[in-house]
């Protein structure tokens, strides 16, 4: 019986990583033939894009939002196109993507507005085949509120933008723009910096965190349906106590090279990731 038992033990050891090397070339395939790991894969990307992967989890978190190649996606403040590079190749084809930019058209917009949107069209124009699809419009309210047809959206995303309408005060007239935008049964995606329980409104536009709270509060105002929170872009590393707020952390480094290898460990900021429906009906 011993000898037995020894022979079954060792033909489990063999075959263990026999069957995982079988594994393996099925789930390399299943990634191969996901467009959206594709299209975050691509070495067209900026590289310096995609070192901040590693942080943001594009993949995880747009699969949470439960993105499809045949929507159509607003993302609020694309910036310099971070998510930009990864949205309009993958949409391309199928669906529709909306950049709603700051409002640079608006008499009262910073020069340093005016040129950020600038160089997001000089992005687009310089690659005319990955980013034809690409619709500019702009966003800020109360101004500036339609950032695609209304009812027409079937996801909404902003990432790390609370804080600034905040800042300028809009930020329920943000969130009720959204809710006009999209159709009945969409999903509004929201990435933000997560601030300690508590946090005032006054510390919010000091540092950049935000209360979750605060958050699913103007979502419910809105009309909106809270569906269910992700993890994947927590960090328990970010204690949320830094000079100058998140901006201290990467990518930002607001202190230069003072204490950055600290800042470095701690990595991006600690993160809620939350999404929300408009109800049917």
């Amino acid at each position: 019986m011993l000898l037995k038992s020894r022979l079954a033990l060792a033909l489990l050891v063999v075959a263990a990583p026999i069957a995982a090397s079988l594994a393996e070339p099925s789930t390399s395939k299943s990634a191969a033939n996901d467009p959206l790991a594709q299209a975050i894969a691509s070495p067209s990307r900026t590289e310096s894009y995609r070192a901040r992967d590693v942080y943001r989890h594009p993949l995880e978190t747009l699969k949470f939002f439960g993105i499809r190649p045949d929507m159509t996606v607003v993302e609020i403040w694309p910036s310099s196109g971070w998510y930009t590079e990864i949205l309009a190749p993958y949409l391309r084809d199928q669906g529709k993507y909306y950049a709603a930019g700051a409002a640079a058209s608006l008499p009262d917009a910073s020069e340093g507005t005016r040129r950020s949107v600038a160089e997001y069209q000089q992005r687009l124009d310089a690659d005319p085949a990955r980013y034809s699809a690409v619709t500019v419009t702009e966003f800020r309210p109360p101004l500036r509120t339609e950032i695609c047809p209304p009812g027409s959206a079937d996801l909404v995303l902003t990432f790390r933008n609370v804080h600034n309408w905040m800042a300028g005060g809009y930020e329920q007239e943000a969130f009720n723009a959204f809710y006009t935008a999209l159709k009945p049964g969409g999903v509004l995606g929201v990435e933000e910096h997560r601030a300690k329980p508590y946090t005032t409104l006054e510390q919010t536009r000091k540092t950049g965190y935000v209360n979750e709270s605060y958050v699913k509060a103007l979502a419910a105002n809105a009309g909106f349906q809270f569906v269910a929170a992700s993890s994947v872009n927590d960090n328990p590393k970010d204690k949320k106590d830094y000079p100058d707020g998140v901006w201290t952390l990467p990518p930002t480094y607001t202190l230069g090279d003072k204490d950055k290898t600290k800042y470095e460990a701690i990595g991006e900021s600690d993160r809620m990731t939350l999404k929300f429906i408009k109800p049917q009906g």
